[in-house]
């Protein structure tokens, strides 16, 4: 659409251009696309999952800012920094520093916590080294000795980690029955490894045939706990047609092989593996606080440091507020109060400075880097968010606009990608993105007020933003039985019991915190009633660009399948393995089959190009040889599913997985997209379309977190036909969820609240959607009856 026309005169100066204004962008699905949007406002890029409206807003406008600033870094700097390659534009001017705010983790690990993200637990190490209580004659500690995280403060015992891991030998001996070469020592890893040691030890003079059990203590706890590793000389036993040379083998203890494996090994399968063989506990030096005995000894106000990071930070504001300390501890609890502050106005009061990382949802943790941002000062730069609303209560959602208008107030542009209705009419300025996804979208079809969006018929957003048409009246499905979950006491649960409907539609709703996914984390296949249990999460699908839709939902083995039946590759002898990028034979060796190879630069970072020999396809040029109905292997998993679902209409196989995954929406995905590149809300309906091209026919409790974050209403409404399908097929479907259109469709709901942290974990109301709305009890009440029309 036209771009507002560049102002003649401004008051503000004769060159003044008070617009964003991008020219040609082509990234991804964007068709020359030329926008203007104006700075210093509060501007909402919205459309249907897969439109193009973050191609817009983050690679397009946060990618050239980013790479702007790159170019005024020296070039050994700008080595050390991550960075994205430029993007597809013609021109953008106008366009100040940027930052981004993304639903992407970072690494997470059990070190890395709200405090850290926060970095208010920088202050209130600083608190606790100036201003807290030493015991008499005690020195004067630092900063760092009141971090987990740093050798001075770090629990000798533990390591800082609060927990420490120990083994048994009857964890490491699960049948004292078997003899060693039985294989009495599970914890031993299999194949060559585990025979390796079982001949060192035979060769040390142990009886590797008699039953565990018979050998004796001192010889038992040598096997399995020893620190020593002799080396021995090992004569394999011989074999028929085999030469086996001696050897000089070296003896490992099952205790030390466990730990070794658990702390350094890189595979997540075997890490999973020796876990199994551990117990963990608090460590009973630290108690689980982490730290050393001389920080525990230090107080404010009569706590340690651990217990006021393990208080949800509401609770640690009151506590500062009310103590009575002397000059310099009110400047630190001042600064303290005031970075606390934007954390609880964004609903996030329930948590604690030490809750991990890996606990929080992608929501949470850009809401605390947005609280952060509000305490750094910054003016003039352009905000990039992305979708602040996930995860956020109806109730919460003021507070977010609130927040939003304040980083504006500042002197500030904020751009928001989202989808939330309330966030759009409190916009100044809506660029709507579409009409659909991918190659059927990519245009910008209004940008300018969110009321000129009216008059705009192409929009998928105009008829939710502006035709407030009430829920249907829906009949109620009856419940075919009840499922009792609890007493739970995990979290802010203690001892809470619920009870679940059986057969019908369920929605878990409450404000962040209030314990809906611990609640609904408590049902197993073990509960009675439940029958088959699937969980749908938001985890990603893979963790590598070798991953890909493709891949998971198993289409790729039927594609490999078609294409080692060509008469091309019979009369090769190409087998399915041909077909693979991630094995020799098949794939380009240039690149592995990754389609890209790094470039190393002198003084610059490292940067990423397509591979100079396959271009990017995957495959070696032998490969690419052999077509099925005139495309390659590498031309087909550059299909879009809904491509993909004309060109395989009559392979019944790939039909219905391409058919699953058009009904969740997600048609404009590419079959060989990565992994990395998918959101978690395409990550959870890929599992949802995996399981159901199933068809499962017994009865299946399906259990969904949030299934909607991340979707256009639009989007949303082609999910719920597949969920109630899933109902009306007989199926059990439970969802966690704060969309009131989804809640108010629901034939039962239970309420979680009424707050978060230590102020919910209470069911305050349950019943069919209706009853609960009008009932007025908790905090979602008011919401649900305004979704009615109420």
């Amino acid at each position: 659409m036209p771009s507002p026309a560049r102002p003649a005169t401004d008051p503000t100066g004769p060159n003044h251009d008070p617009f964003v204004r991008v020219t040609g962008a082509r990234e991804h699905n964007l068709r020359g696309v030329d926008v203007a949007v104006p700075r210093d406002a509060l501007a909402v890029f919205t459309g249907v999952s897969g439109s193009g409206k973050s191609s817009l807003a983050f690679g397009t406008i946060y990618a050239e800012a980013q790479r702007r600033y790159f170019e005024s870094v020296a070039p050994y700097a700008r080595r050390l920094i991550h960075q994205v390659g430029a993007p597809k534009v013609a021109e953008i001017s106008g366009l100040p520093p940027a930052v981004s705010l993304e639903q992407r983790r970072s690494s997470p690990t059990s070190r890395s916590s709200v405090g850290t993200v926060t970095t208010l637990s920088n202050s209130l190490r600083m608190l606790f080294s100036r201003a807290g209580t030493y015991p008499a004659g005690a020195a004067r500690l630092d900063s760092d000795a009141f971090s987990p995280n740093t050798a001075a403060g770090a629990c000798p015992e533990c390591q800082g980690l609060g927990r420490v891991h120990r083994t048994s030998e009857d964890l490491l001996v699960p049948d004292p029955s078997l003899s060693i070469r039985e294989g009495a020592i599970a914890a031993w890893p299999g194949a060559w490894q585990g025979k390796n040691l079982r001949d060192v030890l035979d060769a040390l003079g142990y009886d590797v045939d008699r039953p565990w059990r018979e050998l004796t203590a001192e010889d038992r706890h040598w096997i399995l706990f020893t620190d020593e590793q002799p080396v021995v000389t090992v004569h394999p036993v011989r074999e028929a047609n085999r030469i086996q040379r001696p050897y000089q083998g070296t003896y490992m203890s099952a205790h030390r092989y466990v730990m070794k494996t658990f702390a350094g090994s890189r595979s997540t399968a075997l890490r999973a593996k020796a876990e199994r063989f551990l117990t963990a506990a608090d460590c009973p030096v630290c108690g689980g606080s982490r730290l050393r005995p001389e920080s525990l000894a230090v107080t404010f106000a009569g706590r340690t440091v651990a217990e006021l990071a393990a208080l949800p930070l509401d609770s640690l504001a009151e506590l500062l507020r009310s103590a009575d300390a002397g000059p310099t501890a009110e400047v630190l609890t001042t600064d303290l109060l005031g970075r606390i502050g934007p954390v609880v106005e964004l609903g996030l009061g329930y948590l604690s400075l030490d809750r991990t990382a890996p606990t929080l949802s992608a929501g949470e943790l850009q809401r605390l880097r947005l609280a952060t941002q509000l305490r750094s000062g910054l003016f003039g730069v352009v905000y990039v968010l992305d979708e602040p609303s996930a995860g956020l209560h109806p109730a919460d959602t003021e507070a977010l606009l609130t927040v939003l208008d304040r980083l504006k107030a500042a002197g500030n542009s904020v751009f928001v990608v989202e989808h939330h209705l309330d966030v759009m009419r409190h916009a100044d300025w809506l660029v709507d993105v579409g009409p659909y996804a991918g190659e059927h979208g990519g245009r910008v079809l209004h940008s300018g007020p969110p009321q000129a969006l009216a008059e705009v018929a192409e929009s998928q957003t105009r008829r939710f933003l502006f035709d407030t048409v009430p829920a249907p009246v829906r009949a109620v499905r009856e419940p075919s039985g009840w499922l009792k979950v609890g007493p739970v006491t995990r979290h802010n649960l203690r001892g809470l019991t619920a009870e679940l409907p059986l057969g019908v539609f369920t929605a878990v709703t409450g404000v962040s915190g209030s314990g809906k996914s611990t609640l609904v984390g408590a049902v197993t296949e073990e509960l009675p009633g439940v029958g088959r249990l699937v969980t749908v999460d938001q985890q990603p699908i893979g963790r590598t660009p070798r991953s890909n839709l493709a891949t998971y939902t198993g289409l790729f083995d039927v594609v490999r399948r078609l294409f080692t039946a060509t008469g091309q590759a019979r009369a090769r002898g190409y087998r399915a393995g041909r077909f693979s990028f991630n094995v020799p034979g098949g794939r380009c060796e240039t690149c592995q089959g990754e389609g890209f190879v790094s470039v190393e630069l002198l003084f610059l970072p490292s940067t990423y190009a397509p591979c100079p020999d396959c271009h990017g396809a995957r495959y070696n040029p032998e490969t690419l040889e052999v077509t099925h109905r005139g495309l390659t292997i590498a031309q087909v998993l550059d299909l879009t599913v809904e491509a993909a679902a004309e060109f395989f209409a009559d392979t019944p196989p790939a039909a219905r997985s391409l058919r699953a995954l058009l009904d969740v929406g997600l048609g404009y995905l590419r079959l060989g997209q990565p992994a990395t590149e998918l959101s978690g809300g395409e990550a959870q309906r890929i599992k949802l379309a995996s399981e159901l091209q199933r068809g499962r026919r017994e009865h299946t409790l399906y259990l969904l977190d949030e299934p909607t974050t991340g979707l256009h209403p639009a989007d949303v409404e082609v999910l719920l036909r597949q969920l109630h399908g899933l109902v009306d097929a007989g199926h059990s479907v439970v969802v966690v969820e704060h969309d009131m259109t989804v809640v108010a469709g629901a034939d039962w709901v239970v309420d979680l609240g009424p707050g978060g942290g230590d102020a919910g974990g209470r069911i305050v109301a349950a019943g069919p959607p209706r009853e609960v709305a009008s009932a007025g009890a908790g905090r979602t009440a008011p919401f649900l009856a305004r979704a009615f029309g109420g």
